[in-house]
């Protein structure tokens, strides 16, 4: 009877520990439903729907209109000052994937908001652009590929290389992803494009754009605990 005493007492411990409040930040034209993966492995580790924070940003309905400038930005920012603000710890863990990677880091920057990120964990990003996009400012087909999209060099991209995260940053990529790696080829400048300046891991899978966001869950929840 001591020792089932015990076992209660330190998975309820476990369970209503301090934990840092979580961002997940989704990819373009996609919903907070696609880290459903995500979210029940947080609650199989003692996060409560409390912890949570899932903006819902951009068109659902034409990915290519969505970029980093205006209504795209607010619910990300205010998720990310919500998340602090409620935090117990104080300080905040935000994952993202696809688009969601490129605008959670804007959001951070543009907060000033580094100094609360314990961990960030940016999944199949284009921090470098995509080559799909072209080079700024040609082949610029949308505004998903324009100044405050993802071509490469673009004014964006430009504004967030080499600014501060967090205290630990790391990327989640694939060299078969069929969103980043489109034109067959993944690097800029020799670089993998997911990779995120100043990183401390990165992690590669064998996963398509979007397996990289559900089939990767526990590895994502590793990485801020």
């Amino acid at each position: 009877m001591i020792g089932l005493l015990l076992i209660s007492s330190v998975v309820a411990t476990y369970a209503n520990a301090c934990k840092d409040a979580v961002v997940l930040v989704h990819g373009n034209s996609a919903s907070p439903s696609s880290w459903n993966n995500t979210v029940n492995e947080l609650y199989r580790r003692g996060y409560s729907s409390s912890d949570l924070f899932l903006p819902n940003w951009g068109s659902k309905s034409c990915a290519a209109c969505n970029n980093h400038s205006g209504s795209e930005e607010t619910p990300v920012r205010n998720a990310i000052i919500n998340a602090v603000n409620a935090s117990c710890t104080g300080r905040i863990d935000v994952i993202a994937h696809s688009m969601g990677v490129t605008l959670s880091i804007q959001q951070i920057d543009k907060l000033a908001a580094s100094g609360f990120v314990d961990s960030f964990v940016g999944i199949a990003g284009a921090t470098k652009g995509l080559r799909t996009c072209g080079v700024y400012p040609f082949n610029v087909w949308s505004s998903t590929c324009g100044r405050d999209g993802l071509s490469i060099s673009s004014p964006f991209l430009d504004s967030i290389a080499n600014v501060p995260i967090g205290r630990n940053v790391y990327s989640i990529k694939s060299n078969i992803d069929q969103i980043v790696c489109a034109t067959g080829v993944c690097t800029v400048n020799g670089v993998h494009t997911s990779r995120i300046d100043g990183e401390d891991a990165s992690y590669t899978y064998v996963l398509g754009h979007f397996g990289l966001q559900t089939d990767t869950a526990v590895q994502q929840v590793n990485l801020i605990q």
